[in-house]
């Protein structure tokens, strides 16, 4: 076994030092977005969008890796609007796992409260003010004043989009009940 790995080490030699070279750059940028020093996001983006500038600058060197910096780029340019609100919201997940992780949270909370394995139809109907509730609920310090609104226009429009919703639900369920009885109203409200 130890010569095939020194004879496959030996034909590979050549390979390894771009290798190193593009997982140190990509790992710096690691580096950067975990934001050990607590920057705030301006300054992780200006810190970030230089390393990948650099990275730009190195790719030349890594020879068939070239192409993976250039694929790292574009997908960096594509997320960079949304990448960088995490450090200064706290408690906003910084990545997708964590981001994950609450939704299945807010899922584990909806199949113990329903006995339901599947898609929970009041999600859909409620779905953002349920999983906003199952993500403020993990707060040790809640208090009754902390459910009181505080924008009452924005709670307005929130009671509004929920009507709507439960209206199409309900308009939905008619449908599917009674197709045909269904199908005569619309065609009435069509033609007045």
């Amino acid at each position: 076994m130890q010569q095939i790995l020194a004879k496959a080490l030996q034909r590979t030699a050549g390979l390894w030092p771009p290798l190193k070279d593009a997982y140190a750059l990509v790992y710096q940028a690691a580096h950067i977005l975990a934001n050990h020093e607590q920057q705030t996001a301006a300054q992780v983006r200006e810190t970030y969008l230089d390393w990948v500038k650099h990275m730009q600058e190195q790719q030349v060197s890594l020879g068939t890796l070239s192409a993976a910096i250039d694929h790292f780029v574009e997908k960096t340019a594509n997320f960079a609007p949304g990448l960088f609100h995490c450090y200064d919201v706290p408690d906003l997940p910084r990545t997708n796992n964590d981001l994950e992780h609450c939704f299945g949270v807010a899922r584990a909370h909806e199949r113990r409260a329903t006995g339901r394995r599947g898609a929970i139809p009041g999600v859909v109907v409620r779905g953002s003010v349920r999983l906003m509730a199952v993500v403020v609920a993990k707060q040790e310090n809640l208090q009754a004043a902390d459910l009181q609104p505080r924008d009452y226009q924005a709670w307005r429009q929130l009671r509004l989009q929920l009507r709507y919703r439960e209206e199409a639900r309900r308009k939905q369920f008619r449908f599917r009940k009674d197709p045909a009885a269904s199908l005569a109203v619309l065609e009435t409200q069509l033609l007045e």
